[in-house]
């Protein structure tokens, strides 16, 4: 019996950055924003490159509000979904060459989602980590950092209850 010769790091690099745009282009509020996510391995950061529309307040000038919770909100939703899809791509139960998004795992459901502001957002690029506190087969909890300059100087945190979507081929 002759064994399959395993795939060159390079392609399954290139399956993996596929899959997480394919994940991503699928919600069209991430292209409004220009929120951008980098991969390496299992873990994502998200990057919110700075453009003017983002101003909420021009005399100080600070990141609108809505557009810091909005980037948490992402953060959040991208991590809890790239963590299920990272599992069934590295167990094999999905297929790369098949992805994209008409052919995702659903997203997770916001529940409830409490942004906490720690600073003004100042006019600059922001990025963000997520942690999946708890996930099951319904429900999911996770929490949100961002920074714009210093990473241990957070501008925003957030925390969120997700409601998980039903496994495919489920009548959920």
């Amino acid at each position: 019996m002759k064994r399959a010769r395993p795939e060159p790091v390079q392609v399954v690099k290139q399956r993996r950055d596929a899959a997480l745009r394919a994940l991503v282009s699928g919600v069209p509020f991430i292209q409004f924003l220009g929120i951008e996510f980098e991969r390496r391995g299992d873990e994502l950061t998200a990057v919110l490159p700075f453009d003017e529309k983002l101003i909420g307040n021009p005399i100080l000038p600070a990141l609108h509000g809505g557009v810091t919770a909005g980037f948490l909100e992402v953060t959040a939703i991208i991590e809890l979904s790239w963590s299920m899809l990272w599992e069934d791509i590295e167990q094999g139960r999905i297929e790369l060459t098949t992805l994209d998004p008409l052919h995702l795992p659903r997203l997770p459901k916001t529940i409830d989602f409490t942004t906490d502001y720690l600073r003004s957002g100042l006019p600059r690029d922001a990025y963000a980590r997520a942690r999946v506190n708890r996930s099951g087969r319904r429900y999911a909890s996770v929490h949100v950092e961002a920074w714009q300059d210093n990473r241990s100087r957070l501008f925003a945190q957030g925390a969120g209850h997700f409601l998980m979507p039903p496994p495919p081929g489920s009548d959920g």
